[in-house]
């Protein structure tokens, strides 16, 4: 399913500190959120705990674990610290004409244009 689009649907509804929960994409389902205007996608559990992040807090750029309190940068997946001791896998969203869709990076965590994440994740 690596390098795989997925049409998400009209996400203009998302508006900035939402997060929504796509259960049936990818490995563990997605956590689409919209962040500074942006929208972002990351795998929809917990580095740390197993958990779906879809059920945690978002503030600014930081989507936080609700199980241990583990936080994760929406922009690249990155972790800020332990609990957690690795990020979590991101994907890049498209959003265009009221329609969205994401591109789902390969287990290293590349996408198909081979980037690695950390790169803003929307059309370029």
């Amino acid at each position: 399913m690596s390098g795989d689009r997925v049409e998400l649907g009209d996400l203009t509804d998302l508006a900035d500190g939402d997060l929504r929960s796509f259960e049936e994409v990818g490995r563990y389902g997605l956590v689409v959120c919209r962040a500074g205007g942006e929208l972002y996608a990351l795998d929809d559990n917990c580095s740390h705990a197993d958990t779906p992040l879809s059920e945690g807090r978002l503030r600014g750029f930081s989507i936080t674990c609700p199980l241990h309190g583990a936080s994760f940068d929406v922009r690249d997946g990155s972790h800020s610290g332990p609990p957690a001791w690795e990020g979590v896998p991101c994907h890049r969203v498209e959003e265009s004409d009221g329609s969205a869709s994401v591109v789902l990076a390969d287990a290293d965590g590349r996408g198909d244009d081979g980037d690695l994440p950390g790169a803003p994740l929307r059309m370029r």
